[in-house]
């Protein structure tokens, strides 16, 4: 590679401020982040970067340290950061005050704005995270059907931050057996999963939830089948957007595979970074969380800050800059020059069945293979600690907007020169690479 030399002379190696803040973060915050995923133990051990600023599809830390960053917010950053359209709109509603105490007329200006774009919705809710949002279709669906059970997509990692998800992972410390025993799973593009999931919980199952696609697209008409099975037993069907939403299609992954849910949630990149999500859904289900209908009351999303305007400022500036500029074609053709040129560089060190690109290119993730072709956390430790000691931070490919062709070149180039440090440990032994301990996955019962 051309550009060994300057790189390695520009390669990060100082962390002095962050390890400083480290111990402070995790005194005075369990697990040192409010985030799970951002935690000290997914990231190489002695480099806890702590980010105090960002700007399009660049990062600063507390050291001074400046990366490409391609994880985008967990995916809720698909514009870029600081992004101005978004972020001019936000400061123009601050000047008119962010909360009242009656409905703010944006709030249904927002609505309309959602709607326009959502087929089949009828009425949305907002709130200020997905799990509330997932939470709010649950309760719906329950109380549409008069059942208890949940059913969810086992091939899928995350759903909600509350017990009836929670309960179903290694982390179920403090959920009653109750809970854990009122939802149950099936497989993507495994219609007989399905099958016999209903066939075993007759009567029971509220609804389904998925998301439309994580790495897999859905095959012989699996969510259209699945749908109909759903219908077929009495339960609602409802997808998961938080992702594929903003990403997949500007009406989010149910457009692009043709299909209309009961209920579907919003979030993550709605607001580009800013705190915004959304319960979606036809009428009759929906109304249940209303005042005008005559059946039992449902409390639904009843927030102090759901209806925030600056927040509602960002969504509606969000949509209407997806409308008027080709932002999902643009994922999908940065993401697809990442993929040609990571994988053309896995493949020149045969690296391809080790590290590789899978998923739809407007939201990629890497794979971190071992000798054996399993997956493996010490080499994604590895892989981790090389790419951001040459200024990527990099825990997905999870593009943005802002991501420009010379952003695209540079992580090739770099991540091209990691791999020659992950081949060696592959033939050397991935501990002799390491500088610290290995990341853990989220998903575990004890420390």
């Amino acid at each position: 590679m051309t550009l060994h030399g300057r790189i390695a002379k520009d390669r990060i190696s100082k962390f002095d401020k962050s390890l400083g803040l480290q111990r402070k973060f995790n005194d005075l915050i369990p697990g040192g982040a409010h985030t799970y995923a951002k935690g000290d133990d997914q990231f190489p051990e002695y480099m806890p970067v702590y980010v105090t600023r960002g700007k399009g599809a660049r990062v600063w830390d507390a050291d001074g340290n400046e990366y490409i960053e391609w994880g985008s917010g967990l995916r809720s950053v698909s514009l870029g950061h600081a992004f101005a359209p978004i972020n001019d709109a936000v400061r123009a509603q601050l000047e008119l005050g962010a909360n009242f105490g009656r409905p703010s007329t944006i709030e249904l200006e927002c609505a309309e704005e959602f709607l326009s774009m959502v087929d089949g919705a009828d009425m949305v809710k907002f709130c200020k995270d997905g799990s509330d949002a997932v939470d709010g279709a649950i309760k719906l669906a329950r109380a549409y059907t008069g059942r208890e059970m949940v059913a969810m997509c086992a091939s899928h990692p995350f759903f909600s931050v509350h017990d009836w998800f929670i309960g179903s992972t290694p982390m179920a410390g403090g959920i009653p057996d109750a809970t854990k025993r009122l939802t149950t799973k099936f497989n993507y593009n495994d219609l007989e999963s399905a099958q016999q999931m209903f066939a075993e919980n007759p009567g029971k199952i509220a609804c389904v939830i998925l998301e439309a696609q994580k790495i897999d697209e859905p095959t012989n008409g699996f969510l259209h089948k699945l749908r109909e099975l759903c219908h077929a037993h009495g339960a609602l069907f409802v997808l998961d957007e938080m992702i594929t939403g903003f990403r997949w299609h500007i009406g989010g992954a149910q457009k692009k595979f043709n299909i209309v849910p009961d209920l579907s949630t919003w979030g993550k990149a709605m607001g580009n970074g800013f705190a915004i999500s959304a319960l979606a859904g036809k009428r009759d289900i929906m109304e249940l969380g209303g005042i005008h209908h005559k059946k039992e009351r449902v409390f639904l999303l009843s927030t102090t800050h759901g209806a925030e305007t600056h927040a509602m400022a960002a969504a509606i500036a969000n949509i209407r800059f997806y409308k008027a500029n080709n932002v999902i074609e643009r994922l999908y053709e940065q993401g697809s020059k990442l993929e040609k040129g990571i994988m053309n560089a896995s493949r020149d060190l045969k690296l391809e069945n080790h590290v590789a690109i899978v998923g739809p290119p407007c939201c990629s993730v890497y794979t971190s293979r071992d000798h054996e072709h399993q997956p493996s956390q010490a080499f994604r430790t590895l892989f981790l600690q090389e790419t951001m000691k040459r200024g990527l931070l990099m825990p997905s490919t999870i593009v943005s907007y802002s991501h420009n062709d010379q952003e695209v070149e540079e992580t090739i180039e770099k991540v091209h020169e990691a791999l020659f440090i992950y081949r060696k440990a592959l033939n050397e032994g991935v501990d002799k690479y390491l500088e610290g301990r290995s990341v853990m996955p989220v998903w575990r019962k004890f420390n």
